[in-house]
């Protein structure tokens, strides 16, 4: 996905929701669906260079991950009240997500999320 391809952000999202359709309570699909959108934008926008997107479903375990290919993690941006909605992607995940994180990969860099469940 091109960092200038922010429509694609929808894309991958519709991607997820059909992959979680029968994997997944949809509650917890809706609330994957939101995360996964914050960490993708944040990559196509801050990174500009692309990102890729890996999900893993175990019995009660939901796994995402953002990878995108620019070294150096970011400090986290913690928006203040004056600043509108930009900047909250990472408030949500550390607010929805059950864990979440990042590092640095050999190439760029991977911020994941994971929600607990039950399988439908």
């Amino acid at each position: 996905m091109a960092h200038t391809d922010l429509a694609g952000v929808s894309e991958v999202r519709g991607a997820l929701r059909e992959f979680l359709r029968y994997r997944w309570r949809p509650e917890s699909a809706e609330v994957a669906e939101l995360l996964l959108s914050e960490l993708v934008t944040n990559a196509l926008i801050h990174t500009r260079h692309g990102a890729v997107v890996t999900v893993s479903v175990a019995p009660a375990r939901l796994r995402v991950e953002v990878r995108d290919f620019v070294s150096g993690l970011s400090s986290s941006y913690v928006p203040n009240a004056d600043d509108g909605t930009h900047g909250r992607g990472l408030v949500l995940v550390r607010n929805l997500a059950d864990a979440w994180g990042g590092g640095g990969q050999a190439l760029g860099k991977v911020v994941w999320f994971e929600l607990d469940g039950e399988r439908p």
